[in-house]
């Protein structure tokens, strides 16, 4: 078997195969790329509330305030505390609520995973496991493999040794100068 016949054969089923890792990396890649104009792990809910407390902070309990977060889908309290005299933190499940008992009203900051994106980006990051790991190992050992029999699949004068030259270099210029420019 020639080895141009060889590389075309390899390049094909790697990409076959790892298809799926492919897509999951660059969109997940483009994700994380923009995590400062927004969360690509959580939704984050936040609202502003009417919240009557009564003046005897000493009636104020996990019960009373169940029952005051009831209509706005919050009834498991974890835990509160006072962050000054005029304010009350409360632990909810997903989230937290900031009462201001001087103004009566809250901030309910509820967060939620974003379903899929969550569980791809946890698998973009790889958080070390002993599977995951090997396997994000021989993923990117492919890619140098898909990426290296690609650059010898065709001859002539869009090969590697004319315009894939030209291309592979101005490829390889561009991070390199931004290495040394932003990082």
């Amino acid at each position: 078997m020639k080895i141009r016949k060889l590389f075309r054969v390899v390049h094909r089923d790697f990409s076959y195969f790892f298809t799926g890792m492919i897509l999951i990396y660059a969109v997940t890649g483009i994700l994380l790329n923009h995590a400062r104009d927004w969360n690509p792990y959580y939704v984050i809910d936040v609202k502003t509330v009417d919240f009557k407390l009564p003046s005897d902070t000493a009636k104020i309990n996990k019960e009373l305030l169940s029952n005051l977060l009831m209509p706005y889908g919050e009834n498991t309290i974890k835990s509160y505390y006072y962050t000054s005299p005029t304010s009350l933190k409360i632990f909810v499940k997903d989230g937290t609520v900031t009462a201001n008992l001087s103004e009566g009203n809250a901030l309910i900051e509820r967060s939620f995973q974003r379903p899929v994106l969550y569980q791809l980006n946890f698998m973009h990051r790889n958080r070390p496991s002993s599977w995951w790991t090997w396997f994000s190992d021989i993923f990117a050992a492919s890619l140098i493999i898909i990426t290296i029999t690609g650059i010898f699949l065709i001859k002539g004068k869009n090969g590697i040794t004319r315009r894939g030259a030209i291309l592979i270099s101005a490829g390889l210029i561009l991070p390199i100068v931004a290495m040394f420019l932003f990082f």
